[in-house]
């Protein structure tokens, strides 16, 4: 006997479950996905992951300490589109007042930055699904991906509505620019402590 299709959610659904969920779940187009298997989720990233995290959300604290905007953590779940995808970035910036889907404030709509750290089980979404879902974000005016694998740092940065440019820094004396919010880090702080394992 063939299983029968689960009823597809709406965006108000969703947001229910997931408030009321044990683990973090993604979700597109009526459907909610697991953030990540069961296991995973419990067992916590790789250090490389998390080190990478921690020092480029310090490093862009500090440097956005005096102005108005906001750093977020992946606890922050992001919507793409009100139908589209709600999602968890690594790091996520807001530089004007934050809009969210409703009064919980938990979803926010209008990142100006979002920050992925690549994953051997993740990367190939982060390039493709995902990046096309940000950069249907109209806020959205940088998407960086950053290697856990190896110092390097890819920008993809909004040119006009339609286009956008990569950069790509390499090497632990590169700086990378980040124009959507005036910001230079250093790569050697972003890869600071940590260990890359021998080719």
């Amino acid at each position: 006997m063939a299983a029968l299709p689960q009823p597809r959610l709406t965006p108000e659904q969703y947001l229910e479950l997931e408030r009321a969920a044990e683990f973090r779940h993604e979700y597109y187009q009526g459907r909610m996905y697991p953030v990540n298997d069961p296991t995973e989720a419990m067992a916590g990233g790789s250090p490389n992951h998390s080190l990478i995290k921690v020092n480029l959300s310090s490093e862009l604290r500090e440097a956005l300490k005096q102005r108005p905007c906001r750093v977020f953590d992946s606890d922050m779940r992001v919507s793409a589109a009100l139908e589209g995808l709600y999602t968890y970035p690594d790091i996520t910036v807001v530089c004007s007042a934050p809009q969210y889907v409703d009064g919980r404030k938990d979803t926010l709509l209008n990142p100006v930055l979002v920050v992925e750290v690549l994953s051997p089980s993740t990367e190939g979404r982060d390039r493709g699904f995902k990046a096309t879902q940000y950069r249907s974000i109209t806020s959205l005016q940088e998407y960086v991906l950053v290697s856990q694998t190896e110092p390097r740092v890819e920008i993809h940065r909004r040119r006009s509505t339609d286009e956008w440019s990569l950069i790509d820094i390499a090497g632990l004396d590169g700086i990378v620019e980040l124009a959507s919010i005036t910001c230079r880090v250093p790569i050697a702080e972003i890869y600071d402590k940590v260990e890359f394992e021998a080719a």
